[in-house]
């Protein structure tokens, strides 16, 4: 059996470096009293690679970056990027200040560059919460096969979410059904299609759409799109609605009933289930220039219908999709070589947790109870913290994927680990009032 390596104790360890936690580093990386780790199980940062359309853009601008929200003058801010790579300037005459998501992907791996304490190729096996000694355990595999353990005060976990498939869709082969998360990575599949089902909408659905229909254009595969949605619906990132991202909104949404924080998740599907509206227009235009063409295959949108089981034809081996009409209650059934699941993400409870789990208090549907700091609730005794990036929409609201709130949730982290303002928070970031107001007298 391979020896484990002790390697000390921290005071944070955080797993998993996403967006969230490289930003948390960064942010730690100019606080001179806390000695932060982050383990990330991949060789490297790549962020979202599947869906790396070439003229794929943020929906967020240049100003959600790491750290600028909470740290303008922060060494690693997409700014200080920018003119590191000397595009500055051109950057400013661009006059867009939307970065491509591959522009974004590499300010992320040039911020991951220049902080120590990311270590790649640390796939973390197991936590444990060491009573005794009042500190968490970690064990961790190193990519060279090295066990190691260390300790930490305090853990950050920020491992993301996984792409989530229906049970409607699961029993589908692999050779007939992809989640968008790897559609370019089945590019080759997509091509040899004869027909091929985006089923779901969403950012990511449209833009999968988008593509499918340049090809239908150009004399490529049969297009459908089917969405349980009651329209083909915008995103709604108007100015008053984006208060709702607001660190202010936050604070107000994390002080409400659970009841009635699940209702207003539901409420406000439109904002993070929604479709940006160039990429509607650029859907429109597609469709538009179709109609000029002649001997195209097929192309069809609906919205509304449920695809409630999914299964094989045995003699051709397409998929064969039985679908409700939601509006009439009809059923159908939908024929199609390849179906692709634009159904989004899901939190995951990470098997290295299995040994704390008892630890974590949860609410009536099972989830952890997360305190405003992002902290989450745990049993009587522990006195380490386990705070949570992204995993916790539940009890602050629609904006926690949002990476504009990424800088703000881990200057709040910090300011919880050191028990001080290390960061300034803004306390004036909505126009609107979300409470109840108070008698003046």
């Amino acid at each position: 059996m391979t020896a484990t390596v002790p390697t000390g104790d921290h005071d944070v360890v955080a797993i998993g470096c996403g967006p969230f936690n490289l930003g948390l580093a960064a942010l730690a990386s100019t606080v001179d009293d806390v000695d932060l780790v982050v383990l990330e199980e991949r060789p490297e940062l790549t962020w979202h690679r599947g869906m790396m359309f070439g003229d794929a853009s943020m929906q967020v601008n240049f100003l959600a970056d790491l750290v600028t929200l909470v740290a303008p003058w922060h060494p690693l801010s997409f700014l200080a990027y920018l003119h590191d790579m000397d595009r500055l300037y051109t950057f400013t005459v661009r006059e867009n200040f939307f970065p491509s998501r591959r522009e974004y992907e590499d300010y992320l791996r040039w911020a991951a560059a220049r902080l120590p304490s990311v270590r790649f190729s640390h796939r973390v096996d197991q936590v444990r919460w060491d009573a005794a000694g009042q500190r968490f355990t970690v064990d961790a595999v190193r990519g060279d096969g090295t066990r190691l353990r260390m300790r930490a005060r305090d853990l950050v976990l920020g491992i993301g979410t996984a792409p989530y498939v229906p049970d409607a869709l699961a029993g589908l082969p692999e050779p007939v059904l992809l989640h968008t998360s790897d559609y370019l990575y089945r590019a080759s599949d997509v091509a040899a299609a004869g027909k091929v089902t985006v089923v779901g909408s969403g950012q990511s659905g449209a833009e999968v759409v988008v593509d499918l229909l340049g090809r239908n254009v150009e004399g490529g595969p049969a297009v459908s799109w089917l969405t349980r949605t009651s329209s083909f619906a915008p995103l709604d990132y108007t100015k008053m609605n984006l208060e709702l991202t607001t660190p202010a909104y936050m604070r107000y949404f994390h002080s409400l009933p659970e009841g009635v924080r699940d209702r207003l998740v539901k409420e406000q599907w439109q904002f993070y289930k929604g479709i940006s509206t160039d990429t509607l227009e650029e859907i429109h235009e597609l469709l538009y220039r179709r109609q000029l063409e002649h001997g195209l295959a097929e192309v069809e949108l609906r919205f509304g219908i449920a695809v409630e089981s999914a299964a094989v034809d045995e003699e051709s081996g397409r998929a064969v999709l039985t679908c409700r009409h939601r509006d009439t209650g009809e059923c159908f059934t939908h024929t199609t070589d390849l179906v692709v699941a634009a159904t989004g993400y899901r939190n995951r409870t990470p098997a290295f947790l299995a040994p704390v789990d008892d630890l974590l208090l949860r609410d009536e549907r099972g989830r952890p109870r997360v305190r405003a700091d992002h902290s989450v609730e745990l049993a009587d005794g522990v006195t380490g913290r386990v705070f949570v990036a992204n995993a916790e929409i539940h009890s602050h609201g629609v904006s926690a994927p949002n990476l504009d709130i990424g800088a703000v949730r881990n200057a709040t982290i910090l300011n919880a680990i050191t028990g001080r303002e290390t960061y300034r928070l803004p306390q004036r970031s909505a126009f609107t009032s979300f409470d109840v107001p108070r008698a003046v007298s």
